[in-house]
């Protein structure tokens, strides 16, 4: 099987998660956990074996995390190694909806690098500036 999978500080994950699920349906194949407010991070730890707990080595991961770098995104991939997932891994950081949607869609029809740049090109363009000046909203017409 191959599972999104999302990690962050905060709740940001559950409620990145929540929101792909509205728009993409309920999955069992888009996990999350966060390292909270208080937490440590081998509360963390315990928390993101548990979650993939029933992987086994031919399952892939595609992991998403807020920052790269930051204790979520370092504990997963040790996690992973330890598991021997880590070859079968696709690896984002900075994440936004637009990337983690593309990929709960098109993970299973698309593979390998292909994937990998219609994440990333979903993501950039995901990321854009909106003058409401510019426009007139009740017309949406550009003035």
């Amino acid at each position: 099987m191959k599972y999104v999978i999302l990690v962050s500080h905060g709740v940001f994950a559950q409620g990145l998660q929540s929101a792909v699920l509205m728009m993409s349906g309920q999955r069992d194949d888009v996990l999350s956990t966060s390292l909270e407010d208080g937490m440590s991070t081998e509360v963390f730890r315990e928390n993101f074996e548990s979650l993939v707990s029933s992987f086994n080595e031919n399952d892939e991961v595609i992991l998403f995390s807020d920052i790269l770098s930051g204790s979520p995104f370092t504990i997963s991939l040790d996690v992973l190694d330890q598991k021997n997932l880590l070859n079968n891994t696709m690896v984002f950081s900075g994440m936004n909806m637009p990337m983690v949607l593309t990929a709960v869609l098109m993970k299973d029809n698309l593979e390998g690098e292909v994937l990998k740049e219609t994440i990333l090109e979903e993501a950039r363009l995901g990321l854009t500036y909106f003058d409401p000046k510019a426009v007139d909203l009740d017309t949406e017409e550009e003035l």
